[in-house]
């Protein structure tokens, strides 16, 4: 609709008095995400979990209406500096949410956190942000990157299991996954193998593996790439040798490599047969809106919006008063799906963390399930080194 001089005028003059017009600015939540490509799912998974959060809330988060930019980052670091600038510059985005995977969060991170806008990753958890570059305008709903791969090595070395063949994709996420797993299993490392990032082609490894015979093999292989390495599992006849990952076999996986991956374990600081009433109402309305099983891409998305409705909330809907939103993001005062969560000094979470193991259910899907809590309230490695209080 087009407006007047004369309406324009008067909306000019409230915001100026702090009139009506100036309570209805408008909420801007920037949505980066891998949607194209092998990793699409992943940032699929994110992304309807953020349109369900928004439309749980009535469209109004925070109680302001609010209005999603989404953007695909395609995968590509460049790509996705570009599109973030204009998310904030452009668009006016207060907030940005994303992206999924780690060598793009560093290259958005600078650009987003220098700006006036927020950056909360509802996935990607490098160490370098945890510890000395913690930023006060970066937080975190998923983990440290080394977190989760812990607990595989927790549970290797709490099995007994020797010798152990580590296979990771090469870059940053990759490398703390081997760093995690490592902090925690003390046996020798039969080999650390790094892929190309989008490897889908694991015979080498899967030849390695099979001649060095080792007593479990532990693996972080995202999208595509986990399909495709699951499934070369199985085919080379190597299923008798414990199979420990996460991000591997998970419900943005599962769909594509079904009964291949049944019984394989993961690590997670979720799963969808949490038991608690805000994780159920969630598994059961987005399996209703998107006819698939979530995972913990689409949870931690989606407590990223409520987070931000806490926030806002507590800062009485004034957009403008980042100090207020800051302070009350720090307090994470909102319904986890996970049950327990608290922010660290660096915003990075402090929540429990479980192993989880791939089940086919009754009505034909499949999803994992929390087999033991493998760490309680566990805190990140590097949050003594982040100066943040």
């Amino acid at each position: 609709m087009k407006r007047t001089g004369g309406a324009l005028l008067a909306l000019a003059l409230a915001a100026a008095l702090g009139g009506p017009a100036a309570a209805q600015e408008k909420l801007k939540i920037g949505m980066i995400l891998t949607l194209s490509g092998p990793a699409a799912n992943l940032g699929e998974q994110a992304r309807d979990a953020i349109n369900l959060a928004v439309k749980n809330l009535g469209g109004k988060v925070g109680g302001v209406d609010t209005e999603v930019i989404t953007v695909d980052d395609e995968l590509k670091p460049d790509v996705a500096v570009a599109k973030v600038k204009a998310l904030v510059e452009r668009d006016g985005a207060q907030f940005v949410v994303g992206p999924i995977f780690s060598n793009v969060l560093q290259a958005i991170f600078k650009p987003v956190t220098d700006s006036n806008a927020i950056l909360i990753s509802p996935n990607a958890g490098p160490s370098s942000y945890a510890g000395k570059q913690c930023n006060a305008n970066f937080f975190v709903t998923s983990y440290q990157n080394d977190q989760v791969h812990a607990i595989l090595g927790k549970y290797a070395q709490d099995k007994g299991y020797k010798r152990v063949y580590l296979l990771t994709p090469n870059y940053q996420a990759g490398k703390d996954s081997m760093a995690g797993f490592k902090s925690k299993f003390k046996g020798e490392i039969v080999e650390e193998s790094y892929a190309p990032l989008n490897t889908m082609d694991f015979s080498a490894d899967l030849a390695k593996i099979a001649a060095a015979k080792p007593d479990a093999v532990f693996t972080f292989m995202p999208g595509g790439m986990g399909v495709n390495l699951v499934k070369q599992y199985r085919q080379a006849g190597l299923q008798t040798i414990p199979f420990l990952s996460a991000f591997t076999v998970d419900e943005s996986t599962l769909p594509a490599q079904q009964d291949a991956a049944v019984g394989f374990f993961g690590g997670a600081n979720w799963a969808p047969n949490f038991d608690n009433p805000v994780s159920k109402k969630f598994v059961a309305d987005y399996e209703a809106a998107t006819g698939k099983v979530p995972g913990t891409y689409a949870m931690q998305a989606y407590d990223a919006i409520m987070l931000i409705d806490s926030a806002i909330r507590a800062a009485g809907g004034k957009l403008g008063d980042k100090k207020a939103i800051t302070a009350a993001m720090k307090k994470a005062d909102f319904k986890s799906l996970r049950g327990s969560f608290a922010f660290s000094n660096n915003n990075y979470p402090i929540q429990d963390l479980y192993l989880v193991q791939v089940a086919k259910r009754a009505d034909g899907k499949f999803e994992t399930q929390i087999r033991e809590k493998i760490f309680a309230n566990d805190v990140d490695p590097y949050t003594k080194e982040c100066e943040m209080k």
